[in-house]
């Protein structure tokens, strides 16, 4: 029975060292254990033999134990199929940076956890220095989450249909908050901030909850100064459940509101960046050198993108956005006269 957990103990010791990207000298693990080099072969054997089983469940999994003649040792090669490689981390790595998702202090123990458990000791300090430039020049935003711990409570209420009440902070008057109460049916990542999904309610004459707008509101996680669960849960029927994906298709720079489809011209030289931009939209017909594009989108982000793009586009229907984008570009020649 010893023999056999001093066998599992060091074939499991040697499998770690090599997940790691480290290299195992027969005669050195042989002094190590006290056992003679042969004993060490078959552990490797068996690593070895398990990863064969390994490919023969999944397609991806590439990982082989080699000899290598230079070192004379033997070392891991190839990827576990459920792992991140060297490139996607240097990518995730790369994207949460660039998101400023969170304060400098959470961004550095995140980034430091997402190197150190998921990439290979060998490439861990080639990672790490790819990195280190965009680490130090951080700049968090004016106002990140404080408490990261509210992403999770918010996703617990939205999992179990808990009514919500908030204060939280206005836009335009930051010193002042305003109690809500709320049904919650999503989480969104957007232009560096996290937002909530939820359905203002106010109770009607009988005393029962309805919902204030047809469509969901969005809050900035941020601005949520306190949150308390209630004790009533509401209900969401199936057919009109919430779904962040086509939400976030028909959303511009989480501004909500009621569901339309745009229409205007596009003069630019490619179309792709709108495509991208938007993903309703689609190309109706080009011609005279211009695009006619349809898209579906949830209030008024569209006409904040749609100035960005300057004298690239037209809006053509519907009429009352035309019109409030001929107002608005009035408003701003004004200002350059």
């Amino acid at each position: 029975m010893n023999n056999k957990h001093s066998k599992n103990s060091r074939t499991l010791s040697m499998y770690v060292r090599l997940c790691a990207g480290k290299r195992i000298n027969k005669a050195e693990e042989a002094n190590r254990f006290g056992v003679d080099e042969r004993s060490i072969q078959r552990d490797i054997d068996d690593i070895r033999a398990f990863l064969e089983d390994q490919k023969a469940e999944s397609t991806a999994e590439s990982r082989e134990i080699v000899y290598d003649r230079i070192h004379k040792g033997f070392v891991m090669t190839g990827t576990d199929g459920s792992a991140m490689s060297n490139s996607e981390i240097l990518a995730v790595s790369k994207i949460l940076l660039e998101s400023r998702a969170f304060g400098k202090k959470e961004m550095e123990a995140l980034l430091n956890k997402l190197v150190e458990g998921c990439v290979p000791l060998r490439n861990m300090k080639l990672v790490s220095d790819l990195i280190a430039n965009e680490k130090y020049h951080y700049v968090e935003l004016t106002h990140p989450i404080r408490n990261p711990d509210i992403l999770w409570k918010l996703g617990e209420a939205v999992r179990g249909c808990n009514r919500l009440e908030i204060h939280y902070q206005k836009q335009d008057a930051v010193q002042e908050n305003v109690k809500r109460v709320i049904e919650p049916v999503g989480i969104i990542f957007s232009e560096y901030y996290f937002y909530l999904n939820a359905f203002i309610v106010e109770k009607n004459a009988t005393g029962r909850y309805e919902h204030k707008y047809s469509y969901p509101a969005i809050f900035r996680i941020d601005r949520i100064v306190k949150c308390r669960e209630m004790s009533e849960k509401f209900k969401l029927p199936y057919n009109g459940r919430f779904e962040e994906g086509e939400f976030r298709k028909r959303v511009q720079f989480m501004y909500s509101g009621e569901l339309m489809r745009v229409k205007f011209l596009f003069f630019g030289r490619n179309a792709e960046a709108v495509l991208d931009r938007l993903p309703t939209a689609k190309i109706v017909s080009c011609q005279d050198g211009a695009c006619e594009i349809e898209a579906e989108v949830y209030g008024k982000g569209i006409l904040m993108w749609l100035l960005s793009q300057g004298e690239q586009v037209e809006i053509l229907r519907p009429e009352w956005l035309r019109e409030e984008m001929g107002q608005k570009l009035g408003k701003m020649q004004e200002r350059y006269q």
